[in-house]
């Protein structure tokens, strides 16, 4: 028997009252799950955090249903540690504010002029990744407008020439798009900073 066909096994046998069978799954893949945390925070207690609000997060969702065991559960679980990690991250960058006295060269009181790290680089392209799915979930006419807007820079004017519509539609669309996203990321939670 496969790892897929025993996770399917082990989840259908605590979805059955056996709760014993969830700590077998996540016994499987503590470890695999545990370095992969590890490998992105190089804090041992905040990864092993991280790693504890992971399958915890993991056993709520399958809890309360939303689970679909399409054979990929060490997927599935990496995916919740990725964000998990990203969450870190970002929690981390909200409190590295810092005084002028304290950074003594950016006259912002913020880290933003100093160079990258590698957590900020995985934070941007989570946050990139996360906005352009929720871009490609809004009405063809309001993701267009989104992307002429703000990925070729076009003005509302020229938006409004090459659709064919007028400036007031243009405008109207891109107000709908603005609402549907915020609305979308209320839904889902997300943090985009």
């Amino acid at each position: 028997m496969n790892v897929q066909s025993t996770d399917r096994v082990l989840l259908e046998s605590y979805l059955s009252g056996n709760k014993s069978a969830i700590s077998q799954l996540i016994e499987r893949h503590s470890r695999r799950v545990r370095d992969y945390i590890r490998m992105l925070v190089k804090d041992r207690d905040a990864a092993e955090d991280i790693f504890q609000e992971t399958f915890i997060k993991a056993v709520r969702v399958i809890d309360e249903g939303r689970y679909t065991h399409n054979g990929k559960f060490l997927s599935w679980i990496l995916r919740i540690a990725h964000n998990q990690v990203i969450d870190y991250f970002r929690a981390r960058r909200q409190n590295k504010a810092l005084t002028e006295a304290e950074a003594g060269y950016d006259v912002l009181g913020s880290l933003r002029l100093s160079e990258q790290t590698v957590e900020d680089r995985i934070v941007a392209r989570q946050i990139e990744s996360d906005i352009r799915s929720l871009i490609e979930a809004l009405p063809p006419e309001q993701r267009e407008v989104v992307f002429m807007r703000y990925f070729t820079g076009l003005s509302f004017k020229e938006i409004a020439e090459q659709t064919g519509v007028s400036i007031n539609t243009a405008l109207g669309r891109m107000r709908y798009a603005l609402i549907n996203l915020r609305r979308m990321i209320k839904e889902k939670n997300m943090v985009l900073c």
